[in-house]
């Protein structure tokens, strides 16, 4: 069997199938990866992303995953090409309190787009003589990003992303298929982003706490995404106006600057989630709105309840007194105490006699310590000024 030129008709067919970029790469141990990947969650910077931690041992050896595995088809697919609103970005953003929702999950669940198309990939190489073809979109114990850079794709950006040569940028969604088919390995990507640092200095919140190194519970996407809890204090302001993720330390990376200019349409931002979505409607939406609202878009992984929370952090540091009816509201929900509790902050950064009031009476009812602790707080802080951090 010619293994390069069977390489090359599946490097061909992941093209046909839509993808952008495809790499291959052997099923051997990612050694240095391994280490780091430990040593990373021993540091405990993979905050409650639990599952972090529990495939970690396994993570670096795809023959742990699938111990017949020989081969890994490496696929990437651009998400880029579309206004995102990001900070620094030209944009016109419509009259009222809005905020911002991360690049990749501003249209369709890459998930969705992804599965079908490794699908048939998979199932060229069952046609090809394979006996497995096992596809992961973000959703394996395997490390992503090692697989791809082995496979040629990329290198480690110090925002620890894969920064691609193919003019995608950092904007590339990543998904792998293990198989047991011999296929002709593609070199590993040896390249390095030199004595750049614009990406550590540009994070708000300091998360990335050295090249290569990223401390998930700083970084504004895991507290807006993955953390179910209250967002620390201290990192609150931060946050700005990010409800869903965050793009700040794709867009200031020079490689970002110059990337392919059509992306796929099932990424361009939808008429009901947007780039920049209206905050109040947000704050109080109901579970069916939110359900109905989002369906088929990664803003789902927040859960009704997490998003509810990034808009009233959002609306606490915008600090636009036309908010607070709307906090008030949140502030009387009985059923959600993240939401009360963020809700507080946000009154008390905006103060104001409506504001301080609302405190005070909702002071007298709540019974969860927590939430009377943020409302003490609220009332003991000074209103910040509109555009004050």
């Amino acid at each position: 069997m010619d293994l390069a030129k069977l390489a090359q008709d599946v490097k061909h067919e992941a093209t046909a199938a839509g993808f952008d970029i495809c790499g291959i790469t052997t099923s051997a141990p990612f050694v240095r990866e391994s280490r780091a990947l430990a040593d990373w969650v021993d540091r405990g910077y993979h905050g409650e992303m639990d599952y972090m931690a529990r495939n970690a041992p396994r993570s670096g050896d795809p023959k742990a995953v699938v111990p017949d595995a020989r081969t890994l088809v490496v696929v990437g697919l651009y998400y880029g090409g579309h206004t995102d609103g990001a900070p620094g970005e030209e944009e016109q953003a419509p009259a009222g309190a809005r905020g911002r929702i991360s690049r990749y999950a501003q249209g369709e669940d890459y998930h969705a787009v992804m599965e079908p198309r490794l699908r048939r990939l998979a199932g060229y190489l069952l046609s090809r003589g394979a006996r497995i073809a096992r596809y992961y979109v973000d959703t394996g114990p395997v490390i992503d990003r090692a697989a791809a850079r082995r496979a040629g794709l990329g290198w480690y950006g110090k925002n620890t992303l894969i920064i691609t040569r193919s003019g995608h940028g950092s904007w590339v969604f990543l998904g792998e298929i293990l198989t047991d088919l011999p296929l002709a390995p593609d070199v590993p990507d040896d390249g390095d982003c030199g004595r750049c640092r614009l990406c550590l200095d540009a994070c708000p919140t300091g998360a990335i706490v050295a090249p290569y190194m990223v401390d998930a519970r700083r970084c504004i996407s895991y507290l807006t995404i993955e953390h179910r809890g209250p967002i620390p204090l201290e990192l609150r302001p931060a946050i700005g106006d990010h409800i869903f993720g965050c793009d700040i330390c794709q867009v200031v990376c020079p490689h970002n600057t110059k990337t392919q200019a059509e992306g796929h349409s099932e990424f361009a931002a939808r008429p009901d989630t947007g780039a920049r979505p209206a905050l109040l409607p947000l704050l109080n939406i109901t579970e069916e709105e939110f359900r109905q609202r989002f369906r088929g878009s990664p803003v789902k992984r927040a859960k009704r309840s997490g998003l509810r929370r990034n808009v009233a952090v959002a609306l606490g540091n915008i600090a636009d007194a036309v908010a607070v009816p709307d906090l008030m509201i949140a502030l009387d929900d009985g059923d959600d105490l993240l939401v009360r509790g963020h809700a507080a902050w946000a009154l008390g950064r905006i103060g104001g006699d409506d504001a301080r009031r609302g405190l005070q009476h909702r002071l007298t009812h709540e019974q969860d310590p927590w939430v009377r602790e943020e409302i003490r707080l609220a009332l003991a802080k000074p209103a910040t000024p509109v555009g004050s951090p």
